[in-house]
């Protein structure tokens, strides 16, 4: 199954991470005003999205629900581990290097990063 997700798939979880579940016709009139898609685009999205594993629907009332698959969370580091793998060879390592160099952190950020660094060293040695 083609788990990828794509910018326009964000679009679709977005609006159901905000709020969920939500009908078709929900999501259209929200990425109509958000992006300026069509309700046969929204359609053909939900459907896509559905049969990749990232949506699902039940039944209520006069139109099925839809809900997200997978947390933000799940989504994000799903995506993170794409990252690495496909432009990282597989190293955080070198992903923190290139955001380090291509990124002026500040203070709290620097010392947010110590602190998770701390964590996994004591986590490692535990």
């Amino acid at each position: 199954m083609d788990r990828q997700i794509y910018a326009s798939d964000w679009k679709v979880l977005e609006q159901l991470w905000d709020k969920s579940p939500q009908t078709l016709m929900e999501l259209v009139h929200a990425l109509s005003r958000e992006v300026g898609w069509s309700k046969s685009t929204v359609a053909t999205m939900v459907k896509r999205m559905e049969a990749k594993g990232l949506l699902r629907f039940e039944e209520g009332g006069k139109a099925r629900r839809i809900y997200p698959t997978l947390t933000r969370e799940e989504a994000s580091a799903s995506e993170t581990n794409t990252l690495i793998d496909k432009v990282f060879k597989g190293s955080p390592g070198l992903l923190m290097a290139s955001l380090l160099e291509q990124t002026r952190l500040s203070q709290e950020e620097i010392d947010g990063l110590y602190a998770m660094l701390k964590k996994a060293e004591e986590e490692r040695n535990a």
